[in-house]
């Protein structure tokens, strides 16, 4: 897939202001614990956001491929929700922050790991998805990998080998995981295929992508394709938002409150839901392991342009198009996204003109309706049947299909 990246927008202006306010940022060190990464520039810091509707921008280096590492933690979870669903998962993994390291030994009480993002959690994870035979599973979640950044990715060969070489701390955890009765399979090919994902090779516009799929509740925001439910996607945002970013979950909400997975290979996504999925990534990392850089951006971002996900939202624009009363009728034209809040609205409103006016019927038009949240439309019905059972004549005119009734 050819990805458009907008280039002369006003957007891509502002990631230049914030990338240029950051990258004088010192401190970090890169990782080396994984050799092959030791090898990478410390000064590459690049910066994109994607836009519910698709569109992307960029800034620095938005070109440069780097391994997804820990990033790769919230979609495979997300895999394993989808074939097994919340329950099964979770009698294999918490959901609790650990408070600790990403690699800390850090089990509950019944032996599960607190959370699928620390590597305990993620190898279990891992071994919960598809075919546990090497290189089938490991295929299957590089494809579906593929499928969230909405390209073909690889895998940087050079990465895992130097991950399978060294790795023996992540066998560790996997083998107590056994020992919990909670990994599936084979610990050395958990492991391994563990290996695999965290090497897959992306972009900061990748990330971005990847992370606008989540906050698009699962769809693609560029292929417009679905890859996950959208309670699958609302299940893995919960879990990013407590422990996204390890010993600094607390911290990150407080300051930047988006989503969030960080990477030891420099690289930070972030979902805002409904709204931009962001990539960032800049190698040097502080004590957490999280990008030094990268953190930066994300709060100056979220600061500067009020992503954070508990601001307090502007006061809702009204549903009601228009009321338009003719004799003993009333006519109720709504617009807009419909969903709990807007019904309220609605339903209330509608009760104090019938009140008002004393009319005998009601019409509600949803020719400008753009979609109803279940719950609205049976608050809505539940309306609608009050007015009819006080002898008051209720109809619905949707002749674009929205209400689904």
């Amino acid at each position: 897939m050819d990805l458009d990246q907008e280039e002369t927008s006003p957007v891509v202006g502002v990631l230049e202001g914030i990338r240029a306010k950051v990258a004088g940022l010192g401190g970090g060190r890169v990782a080396d614990y994984i050799p092959e990464l030791a090898h990478a520039e410390p000064d590459a810091f690049g910066i994109a956001v994607v836009s519910p509707h698709g569109r992307a921008y960029a800034a620095g280096r938005s070109e440069q491929t780097f391994s997804l590492q820990s990033m790769s933690k919230p979609f495979v979870y997300a895999m394993a929700l989808e074939e097994h669903g919340l329950e099964v998962v979770h009698e294999h993994v918490g959901a609790e922050p650990s408070g600790e390291p990403f690699n800390a030994i850090s089990l509950d009480e019944s032996g599960r790991p607190e959370n699928p993002m620390i590597n305990a959690g993620a190898i279990v994870t891992t071994s919960l998805v598809g075919d546990g035979e090497r290189g089938v599973r490991s295929e299957h979640i590089r494809s579906v990998l593929s499928t969230f950044a909405g390209r073909d990715l690889a895998v940087d060969e050079q990465v895992y080998l130097s991950e399978a070489e060294t790795g023996h701390r992540n066998r560790a955890l996997g083998y107590l995981s056994l020992s919990g009765g909670v990994l599936v399979g084979s610990v050395e090919a958990a492991v391994q295929d563990y290996f695999r994902q965290c090497s897959v090779s992306v972009t900061v516009v990748d990330l971005a992508v990847m992370a606008g799929t989540l906050a698009s509740g699962g769809v693609n925001p560029v292929t417009g394709e679905r890859v996950v439910s959208q309670l699958t996607a609302r299940h893995t945002l919960s879990i990013m938002t407590s422990c996204g970013m390890y010993d600094r979950a607390g911290e990150w909400g407080l300051r930047v409150g988006i989503p969030a997975k960080s990477g030891v290979s420099g690289g930070i996504l972030a979902a805002a839901p409904g709204a931009f999925g962001v990539g960032v990534f800049s190698p040097p990392l502080d004590e957490a392991g999280n990008s030094v850089r990268g953190v930066a951006a994300l709060e100056r971002l979220s600061e500067d342009y009020d992503l954070h996900m508990l601001r307090t939202p502007a006061r809702p624009h009204s549903p009601m198009h228009s009321v338009t009363r003719s004799g003993d009728s009333l006519s109720v034209l709504l617009r807009g996204e419909i969903d709990f809040l807007a019904a309220e609205q609605v339903v209330s409103r509608l009760a104090e003109a019938v009140e008002d006016t004393g009319v005998t019927s009601v019409t509600v038009e949803l020719e400008r309706v753009s979609g109803f949240s279940e719950a609205a439309r049976s608050l809505l019905a539940a309306e609608l049947e009050e007015l009819a059972d006080a002898g008051v004549g209720a109809q619905v005119k949707d002749p674009r299909g929205v209400h689904g009734s």
